[in-house]
């Protein structure tokens, strides 16, 4: 039987019961939760700061990479050829661009010597001698993987200026960039890793640009590395 007293001392357990469980419906909130981000792409959850490559990522088209097949050099154009009209080939002016102490054979446009201060790839220095260099001009998107992700559909003068476009070339350690062959963000990426980030952004600036897809397994590869730098500009 129950006395008075006995009833309201069940009433107030009831209450209390009901607002902690109205507290624990307020928060929402499990041990799983903790730290886990919010769809978006940026840190905290926050969408990618426009601007920033981890934006950029998501603007790229994702498909599945095409046969390789019909691939040749040979349908970039002539190696290194002179597009800007400066008198010199795309390679010396990369040279020019990225090496250190240049010196010339002609006086203003063949690079005979000079130093790769950082290489971009291995963190390291290396000197650089015309016809016995440990210094390579990489395609940053090689031209291969290029073809595969849409590069085959384009004409001929859109594929040369693809293949001699300072913003997808850089003087690199020759032997890390053979490699590197023509694999992508998903297969490979700089020993260096304190490059890897301003690496990824590069492709996705290029690939921006020209529109070259991606795959999904490249994307998210992608997406993986700029987590770690989500304020990284596309150069």
């Amino acid at each position: 039987m129950f006395t008075p007293r006995t009833y309201r001392t069940r009433r107030s357990l009831l209450a209390v019961t009901a607002l902690a469980a109205a507290a624990l419906v307020t928060t929402a909130c499990s041990p799983g939760d903790a730290g886990r981000p919010e769809p978006g792409g940026g840190s905290g959850g926050k969408p990618a700061a426009r601007g920033t490559a981890l934006a950029a990522v998501d603007t790229l088209t994702v498909k599945g990479r095409a046969p390789k097949t019909g691939y040749e050099r040979e349908k970039f154009g002539r190696a290194w050829v002179d597009v800007d009209g400066n008198g010199c080939g795309t390679r010396d002016d990369i040279l020019k661009r990225d090496l250190t102490g240049v010196r010339f054979t002609d006086g203003h446009c063949k690079v005979a010597s000079g130093t790769l201060a950082k290489d971009p790839y291995t963190g390291a220095s290396i000197a650089y001698a015309r016809g016995r260099s440990k210094v390579d001009v990489d395609h940053v998107v090689a031209l291969s993987d290029a073809w595969q992700k849409g590069a085959q559909k384009w004409d001929g003068e859109t594929r040369r200026r693809f293949a001699n476009d300072p913003l997808n070339l850089l003087a690199v350690d020759a032997s890390t960039n053979r490699r590197k062959s023509d694999g992508d963000a998903a297969t490979w990426l700089p020993p260096n890793g304190a490059y890897r980030c301003t690496y990824v952004a590069r492709q996705i600036a290029v690939k921006k640009k020209y529109g070259v897809w991606v795959t999904k397994g490249e994307r998210d590869a992608m997406k993986r590395v700029l987590t770690a730098c989500p304020q990284q500009k596309l150069p």
